[in-house]
């Protein structure tokens, strides 16, 4: 078994080994992964965080060695909280990182970090703030940041921030936490699941009080949530379909 590092800002994670596959996902600077496969240009990895599988480039990571694996997972998992953020590596050069990224893993690569973190579990009125501070964020099929992000990145990435652990996919998501029968019984923070006409779950929100939710749908937005599913008022129209809110803290 080989194990990995991303040394780089944003690492594209595709669905096949080719820079034309669907980009499933993305790594963030920090971030650790099992390599369970190399190939002449591609390495299929699994994210350590929420076991996630795809491929990246061989060029885009480290190579690190299963002792030092280990010691980044045990770490305290520190994150940076500002939007962007910039670090230095050892040639004294500047390189710039996103919101989430997993800033602990710096001294290991030989750069130096200054700015905010956040690590630990955070009480639970602090999701929604979180939330906000991906505002407006254009929406992007695998997207992890606030420069492109898909439903499902958005909650994984603002639990994530709080010190909870969602995996990838809104399908996925949508089997963590205990159910909940009305709108009525959720509270700040629970997560809104949608599905399509096929009964396939496709859509995840963050629900905020006063019956309001935020979510990736073109851009990061607040929109109405009702027994329905989600009033987009701009649109003056039910957008999603509300299939089940589930409590996972």
């Amino acid at each position: 078994m080989n194990y990995g590092l991303c040394n780089l800002s944003i690492v594209p994670l595709r669905a096949i080994a080719s820079d034309a596959s669907e980009m499933v996902s993305q790594v963030l600077y920090g971030e650790s992964f099992k390599v369970l496969e190399i190939r002449k240009k591609w390495s299929r990895i699994r994210l350590s965080f929420d076991n996630y599988e795809g491929w990246i480039d061989n060029k885009q990571y480290l190579i690190i060695s299963e002792e030092d694996y280990n010691k980044l997972e045990k770490s305290t998992k520190n994150l940076s909280t500002n939007l962007v953020d910039i670090l230095t590596t050892s040639e004294n050069n500047l390189l710039s990182i996103c919101l989430g990224s997993t800033v602990n893993s710096a001294a290991y690569l030989g750069h130096h970090y200054e700015g905010n973190i956040v690590h630990g579990i955070q009480p639970k009125s602090e999701i929604i703030e979180t939330a906000h501070l991906y505002l407006n964020s254009p929406y992007l099929w695998g997207g992890k940041t606030p420069f492109g992000i898909d439903c499902s990145g958005f909650t994984q990435m603002v639990y994530k921030l709080n010190g909870h652990k969602l995996l990838r996919d809104a399908s996925q998501q949508a089997t963590q936490g205990d159910s909940l029968s009305f709108i009525e019984e959720s509270e700040p923070g629970d997560l809104a699941f949608f599905d399509n006409e096929e009964g396939n779950i496709t859509h995840v929100g963050i629900i905020m009080e006063d019956n309001y939710i935020i979510h990736a749908h073109g851009q990061v937005r607040v929109d109405r949530l009702d027994h329905s599913g989600i009033f987009n008022y701009q649109m003056r129209k039910h957008t999603h379909k509300l299939r089940v809110i589930k409590r996972i803290i």
